[in-house]
């Protein structure tokens, strides 16, 4: 995802519903935090902390994305994933986690009801989470 994908996909965001969006995280805030808990966050995700370090996107039944160095923070430990390959960056307002699957750019989302990942909830990149938010949410795009 490069900077104008992001404007693009941000400018949609606030044409469709309130957004809370933080202060980005520095590169030195995101190298230091893999570095702390030796991963590798994806590289679109990156670009993502970078504009906004957390937030809320479609509030108030949407979705809360966690940051590296505002709080809500990424938990690596976080018992909410399928098992440890995952890393949980955000969450639905169901209460289903937004996993990044370690060392890749892969983002999925976790079902607790179904009790697995689904195969339509898995994205080959951040950007295409994103891109695919108003489906998901149900909210037309």
């Amino acid at each position: 995802m490069d900077s104008e994908a992001l404007k693009k996909i941000t400018d949609q965001f606030n044409e469709q519903g309130e957004m809370a969006f933080l202060e980005g995280a520095t590169d030195e805030q995101i190298k230091e935090f893999e570095n702390k808990h030796k991963i590798n966050l994806p590289e679109d995700f990156k670009i993502w902390l970078r504009f906004s370090d957390g937030g809320e996107c479609f509030l108030p039944a949407g979705i809360q994305f966690y940051g590296v160095a505002h709080k809500p923070v990424i938990d690596v430990e976080e018992n909410d994933r399928p098992d440890d390959s995952y890393v949980v960056i955000g969450a639905l307002a169901s209460g289903d986690p937004i996993l990044c699957q370690k060392e890749t750019e892969v983002i999925s989302i976790y079902n607790h009801e179904a009790g697995c990942i689904e195969d339509d909830e898995v994205y080959e990149n951040f950007e295409a989470f994103l891109s695919d938010l108003y489906d998901l949410l149900g909210i037309g795009g």
